[in-house]
């Protein structure tokens, strides 16, 4: 009854991998149909780090599932369940909670996203992720808890390595998302992803979700192949933000100006 699959629990939990487009920048729900033509799975939406109101994370989430993509939200840290439930109302299937440390936290986040008796989410009847359509109570929430209503934990710091088995170990916590970028700065080593002490942090990660059969997931690092290449064949993740829509228009943009300078032999008037 849900308008698309949510490939978390479907691709993601069978042992293929998943691929994300970050929007954080873009409004206009069309760029989700350049996300669909590159044969992306899911759209990231990133309300952490943007200035993404709830209607157009809204209409971004909306125009993912028409297009047969899962939305993901990422909300901000400490955002509260008033604002977790607009969002999951509003069409996401997924919500990523940030800066997770320990399993209190992470069970906190799983009460925000689920319908009773797994969680303290209130019930409006109409609901983005399955259409709007009206059905009995109980087959709705049944429907959202188990399909529309995915829990990510972000894993980004070193305190929270050590509690990574009792993070993947709560019920509910579909998906455990190393963010390379926190997680190495509050390291201490920021960006080194060759450190021997960062690899062990995300060696641990990949064994807990492997333990407790719960998706691992990479956000943070988008060029370096070789990294990517050991994360995904050798600790196993299963959803990778592959890149960002900001961070590709800036790309393309200068890219574009330097095959022009190349080709400049305009000679200014003195």
């Amino acid at each position: 009854m849900v308008l698309c699959e949510n490939v978390l629990y479907t691709k993601a939990s069978a042992g293929r991998l998943c691929k994300a487009l970050v929007l954080r920048l873009v409004t206009n729900p069309l760029v989700v149909q350049f996300a669909k033509n590159a044969n992306f799975d899911v759209c990231w939406i990133e309300m952490e780090h943007s200035t993404y109101s709830i209607g157009e994370a809204s209409a971004l989430a909306s125009a993912a599932m028409m297009a047969g993509m899962t939305p993901i939200v990422r909300v901000p840290y400490q955002c509260g369940m008033g604002y977790v439930q607009q969002v999951l109302d509003s069409g996401a299937m997924a919500v990523v909670f940030p800066h997770i440390d320990t399993a209190a936290e992470a069970k906190a986040a799983v009460k925000m996203c689920k319908f009773p008796p797994y969680g303290k989410r209130s019930l409006w009847l109409q609901q983005a992720a399955v259409g709007l359509r009206a059905m009995p109570m109980q087959i709705m929430t049944d429907e959202v808890n188990s399909r529309a209503s995915a829990v990510g934990v972000m894993i980004e710091s070193e305190e929270s390595i050590p509690n990574v088995d009792a993070i993947a170990a709560v019920e509910g916590v579909d998906i455990l998302i190393v963010g390379c970028i926190d997680l190495s700065s509050t390291m201490g080593i920021p960006g080194q992803v060759d450190a021997p002490k960062f690899r062990a942090a995300l060696e641990a990660v990949s064994a807990a979700c492997q333990r407790h059969n719960k998706v691992f997931g990479l956000a943070g690092n988008y060029t370096d192949l070789k990294f990517q290449d050991w994360v995904i064949n050798t600790l196993g993740v299963r959803l990778i933000l592959a890149h960002v829509d900001s961070n590709l228009i800036s790309i393309g943009a200068m890219e574009c100006a330097q095959r022009i300078a190349t080709i400049d032999r305009t000679v200014l008037p003195n």
